[in-house]
């Protein structure tokens, strides 16, 4: 099979798009810790792409009936991965306040912990409507803070950082709610 197939093929398989996203968070690390405008536009760049495969393994794998144990329990945590070394390198340089990212990564752990014993139960570990909007503000934060500089006079700074405030809010929202869903398993 040439290069190009086997590179189509591979991008067309779920579990394939979700170790893509792990093995580009030593790239965007490396770029961003060189500040500098072309690096940090290329991160960006890199965050994007990755992000869109979030989207795509999910949906590849329920159009195509390839949902997986290693899909399911590997997917939540690349993207774990990628948003919080993001937000931490964001840190690093002085772009994110450090105590919204403590939030924000502190909460991903705890959820994360909270589905593992959902799931030993057996119950629906599925993202609610607000995870959704939670990691959309996520990722609508972080390119533009990685872009950071102004580009044709608009400020990468001040988007970024207005998304960053509603990722916060839909953070500790969804973060409530889902302790709230599983307070009776908290109980025992």
């Amino acid at each position: 099979m040439p290069l190009n197939e086997k590179i189509k093929a591979a991008l067309t398989k779920p579990n394939t798009l979700t170790l893509y996203r792990i093995g580009i968070i030593p790239i965007i690390i490396v770029l961003m810790y060189f500040p500098n405008r072309f690096c940090t536009f290329i991160a960006g760049l890199f965050f994007s792409a990755a992000a869109i495969t979030d989207y795509l393994d999910g949906y590849l794998a329920r159009q195509r009936g390839l949902v997986s144990s290693f899909g399911k329990i590997m997917d939540p945590v690349a993207d774990k991965l990628l948003v919080s070394s993001s937000f931490i390198m964001l840190v690093y340089h002085g772009w994110v306040p450090a105590w919204m990212a403590c939030i924000i990564i502190g909460r991903e752990l705890a959820v994360t912990g909270l589905r593992n014993i959902i799931a030993e139960t057996g119950g629906d570990v599925s993202a609610s409507w607000l995870g959704k909007y939670k990691t959309g503000f996520q990722i609508a934060a972080i390119i533009p803070l990685f872009f950071h500089y102004d580009y044709f006079t608009i400020s990468m700074n001040a988007i970024g950082t207005f998304f960053l405030w509603g990722a916060l809010i839909f953070t500790i929202w969804s973060g409530a709610d889902y302790f709230f869903r599983a307070r009776h398993l908290l109980k025992q």
